[in-house]
């Protein structure tokens, strides 16, 4: 009886290795393209501080693609290298326009956290912010589904919403 059980679950694997295409596969582990990003805006200083959350198997792929080299996001050897890729790809691929005004972004870093690398940006100061645009097209060179989440939180008041490929713009009043 034990036999034809591990002769059943050998022929299931067999079946599962060859009749489902790769990319099939690879959607199983992670059937959905989501990013999320918070931008909150901080009194004080007068900036939006901004966080990234985007799954590290998905960021490391654009980052390989896009800069024609090996990525690994997680090792403490290659962290000042990988600063520079994901700089150039979050700055390229994240803009802000307060009150009509594009602001300068300055790169903070990024750090990972589970299943995911968290990239941390600030913007110039902006007073008295009315209005924002947010342009985010974070790994749309990359996925055609691709849903980037923004989170903004203003004086207290919070605000969600989504962007779905191809729509790259975002406009919030506060």
């Amino acid at each position: 009886m034990m036999a034809i059980f591990k002769k059943t679950i050998l022929i299931c694997y067999l079946i599962c290795g060859i009749l489902i295409p790769e990319g099939v596969k690879a959607e199983k582990k992670h059937p959905f393209h989501l990013s999320s990003t918070e931008v909150e805006y901080n009194a004080k200083s007068l900036t939006l501080e901004v966080s990234c959350r985007i799954f590290t198997d998905d960021f490391e792929t654009v980052l390989a693609k896009n800069f024609r080299q090996k990525v690994d996001l997680s090792a403490a050897t290659q962290h000042k290298a990988m600063e520079e890729l994901v700089k150039k790809y979050v700055l390229t691929n994240l803009a802000f326009q307060g009150n009509g005004k594009a602001l300068a972004l300055t790169y903070v870093g990024f750090e990972r956290d589970n299943e995911a690398i968290v990239v941390y940006v600030e913007t110039e100061p902006v007073k008295s912010l009315k209005k924002l645009e947010t342009t985010n097209t974070i790994l749309y060179d990359l996925f055609d589904d691709q849903t980037n989440i923004v989170h903004f939180t203003v004086g207290g008041n919070r605000k969600s919403a989504k962007l779905d490929y191809p729509n790259r713009r975002l406009n919030t009043d506060f």
